[in-house]
């Protein structure tokens, strides 16, 4: 069933349509990335979905109903957000940060109570952050805020996190943290995710790739299937994830080898395969 759907969407900026009749529809319980190159529309697609850009025209469903017509704490309830923006509170701890999340839950004054104290240390738990919890926002680690901007979706108690460029600014272990984290997060919690990123070594932790080209879908499967078509991805300026960029580049050479092996694992398997027959 899908939980998120867009219906004859035309997304722009001031009136003026840049993309339209977008058809986008995310089932409840996948992890679906979106990558495209710069200008690509994936963004301004993104914006409108969640409300930061109004539409043109058409419609975006959330979990059946036109968003139009839910309430901003319903859709707070339900959609949690993480943009790539930075953020920098002054005089807050990563708790204090976190605790923003269940705002929507507490009314005007925004005052905890014991269930709501409960969910944020749950949200840290899960995000591994208790361990600096109580220290300044400001004084951690980018691939720490991270995980503390995500504690603070998780706190809203949603049944969608949308994630735009989440491991940006992060070096190659903190975007590992942040992306297992996720993948942990769907597989035990069944929550819904759509996630935007140039990385595409991390889009093949999804369920489910669009590859988006001048506001147009390019290409639409599962990590194999999206990542197989390399010449298609490469036409559109999208690189293909290190495995396959090596796969492609032995089958040029005459070996007869699959595209579709996506991990290191997998593709040492298909080279072995290979070499023994």
């Amino acid at each position: 069933m899908d939980y998120l759907q867009t219906d004859a969407l035309s997304v722009g900026y001031n009136g003026k349509t840049l993309i339209s009749k977008v058809a986008l529809s995310v089932q409840r319980g996948r992890i679906v990335t979106l990558i495209g190159p710069n200008g690509s529309g994936k963004s301004t697609i993104l914006k409108t979905i969640i409300g930061q850009l109004p539409s043109i025209s058409g419609s975006v469903f959330l979990d059946g109903a036109d968003m139009r017509s839910r309430s901003r704490g319903d859709v707070a309830r339900r959609m949690a957000i993480l943009m790539t923006a930075r953020m920098d509170p002054e005089l807050m701890t990563c708790r204090d940060v976190v605790s923003t999340g269940r705002y929507p839950y507490t009314g005007h004054l925004g005052v905890l109570r014991p269930e709501d104290k409960a969910i944020v240390e749950q949200s840290l738990r899960e995000t591994d952050a208790l361990d600096f919890a109580d220290r300044p926002f400001q004084s951690i680690s980018d691939g720490q805020r991270q995980r503390v901007l995500l504690a603070r979706a998780l706190c809203q108690q949603p049944e969608l996190i949308v994630l735009d460029e989440p491991t940006a600014m992060l070096d190659p272990q903190g975007r590992r943290e942040v992306i297992e984290t996720v993948e942990r997060l769907n597989r035990e919690t069944g929550m819904t995710v759509i996630l935007i990123t140039h990385h595409m070594d991390e889009a093949t932790h999804a369920g489910r790739v669009v590859a988006m080209n001048d506001g147009k879908i390019v290409a639409d499967g599962t990590p194999a299937e999206v990542f197989s078509q390399v010449e298609l991805l490469r036409s559109v300026g999208l690189s293909v994830p290190e495995t396959t960029e090596l796969l492609y580049a032995l089958r040029a050479d005459g070996f007869d080898l699959p595209l579709d092996a996506l991990s290191i694992d997998q593709c040492a398997q298909a080279l072995y395969d290979r070499i023994k027959a």
